[in-house]
């Protein structure tokens, strides 16, 4: 290359977050490009495929060894198995971020982690099967289905497959760490606790270091840390023990030699290298020279076959401490009648022994994981059955409810984590219902039965657990009612308690007169949650009149306690809300930055959430037992006054408390105090792309845009979860 310095283009220039470390970052809530076409749905272009000859296809390319990549033992399944576990397993339950749903594996920091390494392979051999399927079959969904193929094509049961996952096309900003070097472990508290929302126990694993804490082969601290991460991705000990086995009943692990033989991860290669990384000098390079996580060799006598063998292994030698030809710590079996029992992967004439890791030798010596691993030594078919669900539950976890699968493998029944709902039963509720439903609320508010406020804020508090990550939460269900969300202190439980009450009260009556009507149509509780809200709204409009009217799509059932599993919803408790003002105390985080991470887990963008902020700050919206953030004189009305009196120039701001987190506007002519408001409230007066939305609603002529956009921004979080849309 020559030097540059004469170019007039330069592709380094620094950025805004250089100059400006701290400001608002707004990146997350932009829409992100889609390739396809607005009317193309992947669920149902997948479920047009004839899945049997996708499965055969996949089989075909499993079972056909390449030059360039050779199979071990002819066979990529284990290869396939590791890639759909990896692409599934970055999920985890604190944001519902990571997981297979999106495809993400294509792409950055993902495709080069080095806990990933050599997995551009298996996405690099199913291309075949994925340019003959093209947009029908999705880069997520094919990982997955080819995971599960080969597990069933290597002997072992599998519980299910469900499609319609959608691919992405850019990489996602989720927060895996803040250290700046690969297998850094900068992530930790007191007792070797994760920081949230991390998962996995350091940079570049999906879970953690298979030769032990920091490379500290001790089976007990391994365990320690298994426990903690797999739980952190929805796994309890049963499920952990059957994933950790079943996986490593497959395949082997590849450490010909140091790691210094290894060049860049995918993308750090050079550009002739076509994405394919860990370019490997080592002899060959491939086949036995291969060198992927420095571990080396296999864990049972038949790597390609699904059997017991695992726990015949684990519980029928004893191990000492060794090391593979790249350095790595693992174990192997001190007895002599060990060697010679595992097949070579590519030469018939070469034996091997067993080996395991120190994360396998937890199994053994955690006292809990060891009586599992008896228990399914005892009983093959209940580890197989375990692995299977273990597997499904996985692969699926980050799809969300049981609905949203499509195909003809999908389970016949919901399993209890996918959050189920009954299934509508019964006409909906017509237009004529619904203004019959609408005047008995307005009725209640103005009777003071409960106020505009508290129907908004109920039906916020149900709707706005959505996360669009693991499209978990949501109103459907009307979860809101049932334990643990009706306690949550987010939700000011005394409010919601009052608005629900009513709202059963109304429910029973209506309902217990369905006969009476033509329709006959029956309301649930989650409907009527939300219509509330809606009512509430087109009240609040127009100064009282209802000539604005939101939409409304009835559709929605109502849960029971058997089917809420309350310790999986419990993640979802809101510690932070900023469109209600809303934040548990000493999180340690501006609150500002907290409410861009609820509005990306919404799935809003920033002008979305603009409007919805100035929306529900007008109603009255805002933590309990403070005005912070109602910038108005006449609190209730649906309005631009948030944007109008956020703008004010006669209005200066001012910290209230030495933290800067609440702050009392005054009059600059009288002196008097107006309003008071928190961080997220003036964020949006003091960074310049949320001002310039403000100044769009806080326009003369920009009170009926403000309107039409909360109303469709609040339509849009009432749905979130409604896929059957």
């Amino acid at each position: 290359m020559t030097d540059s310095s004469s170019c007039p283009f330069h592709e380094n220039g620094t950025t805004n977050a250089d100059w400006w470390p701290d400001q608002l970052d707004l990146a997350r809530l932009n829409e992100q490009p889609n390739v396809m076409d607005a009317s193309f749905n992947y669920a149902q272009a997948f479920a047009m495929l004839d899945l049997v000859e996708v499965k055969k296809d996949i089989e075909h390319v499993m079972t056909t060894s390449q030059a360039w990549w050779p199979a071990d033992y002819g066979h990529y399944g284990p290869l396939f198995v590791r890639m759909a576990w990896h692409s599934a397993g970055t999920y985890r339950i604190s944001d519902g971020r990571g997981g297979a749903g999106q495809g993400m594996q294509r792409f950055a920091p993902l495709n080069s982690w080095p806990d990933n390494a050599n997995l551009d392979k298996a996405r690099r051999l199913l291309w075949p099967v994925k340019q003959k399927y093209g947009r029908a079959l999705s880069w997520a969904d094919l990982m997955i289905l080819a995971g599960n193929v080969a597990i069933e094509s290597m002997g072992g049961k599998t519980f299910g497959f469900a499609g319609g996952r959608e691919d992405v096309w850019h990489a996602d900003d989720t927060y895996w760490g803040s250290e700046t070097q690969w297998l850094a472990d900068e992530r930790y508290r007191e007792n070797r606790q994760l920081n949230e929302p991390l998962g996995a126990v350091q940079m570049g694993l999906i879970y953690v270091n298979p030769e032990g804490p920091n490379g500290n082969a001790d089976p007990l601290a391994a365990a320690q840390d298994i426990r903690e991460t797999f739980r952190r991705m929805a796994m309890d000990d049963i499920e952990t023990v059957a994933l950790i086995a079943g996986g490593h009943t497959f395949g082997k692990a590849h450490g010909a030699a140091p790691d210094s033989h290894v060049g860049p991860e995918p993308e750090g290669a050079d550009i002739e290298q076509q994405g394919f990384g860990w370019k490997n000098d080592f002899n060959s390079g491939v086949g036995a020279d291969a060198i992927t996580s420095g571990l080396e060799g296999a864990w049972t006598y038949n790597p390609i076959r699904w059997d017991n063998d695992f726990f015949d292994i684990l519980f029928g030698y004893d191990w000492e401490l060794t090391t593979s030809p790249a350095g790595a710590q693992q174990w192997t079996p001190k007895q002599s009648a060990a060697q010679n029992t595992v097949p070579d992967a590519h030469r018939s004439d070469i034996r091997h022994a067993p080996m395991m890791l120190t994360t396998d030798l937890a199994l053994r010596f955690d006292p809990a994981y060891e009586k599992i691993s008896r228990e399914f030594h005892a009983n093959p078919q209940a580890f197989a059955d375990a692995f299977a669900k273990a597997w499904f539950k996985l692969t699926h976890r980050d799809m969300g409810p049981y609905c949203r699968g499509v195909g003809n493998e999908v389970p016949a029944e919901p399993q209890i984590w996918q959050d189920p709902v009954p299934q509508q039963d019964g006409p909906l509720i017509d237009d004529q219902d619904r203004a019959e439903l609408a005047s008995a609320i307005r009725l209640a508010i103005s009777s003071g039965k409960f106020r505009i406020r508290d129907a908004v804020w109920t039906a916020w508090a149900s709707a706005a657990t959505f996360r669009c990550t693991d499209k978990r939460g949501g109103a459907n269900g009307a979860r809101i009612a049932l334990e643990p969300q009706n306690s949550w202190t987010a939700n000011d439980p005394n409010t919601i308690r009052t608005v629900i009450d009513e709202l059963r009260a109304l429910q029973s009556l209506f309902n217990n007169a369905a006969e009476s009507r033509l329709s006959r149509a029956k309301v649930s509780l989650a409907d009527l949650i939300v219509l509330a809200g809606t009512t509430a709204i087109e009240l609040a409009t127009n100064n009282g009149t209802t000539t604005v009217k939101a939409d409304f799509t009835a559709g929605r059932t109502d849960a029971t306690a058997e089917q809420t599993d309350s310790e999986s919803f419990a993640v979802l408790e809101p510690l932070f809300d900023g469109f209600r003002n809303y934040v548990k105390p000493n999180l340690g985080v501006r609150p500002e930055v907290l409410l861009i991470e609820k509005a990306a887990l919404l799935g809003v963008t920033a002008q979305e959430m603009t409007a919805l902020i100035g929306g529900l700050r007008s109603l009255g919206v805002t933590a309990p037992g403070t005005a912070d953030g109602v910038l108005t004189t006449n609190p209730g009305k649906l309005n631009n006054d948030f944007f109008v009196n956020l703008l004010d120039i006669d209005i200066a701001w001012e910290p209230i408390d030495a933290a800067k987190e609440r702050f009392s506007g005054t009059s600059r002519t009288t002196g008097q105090q107006k309003f008071t408001a928190t961080r997220v409230d003036l964020a949006f007066g003091s960074h310049s792309l949320l001002r310039a939305l403000c100044e769009v609603y806080a326009a003369d002529d920009g009170n009926e845009k403000f309107i039409s956009d909360f109303i469709n921004a609040w339509n849009k979080v009432m749905n979130a979860d409604r896929f059957d849309l």
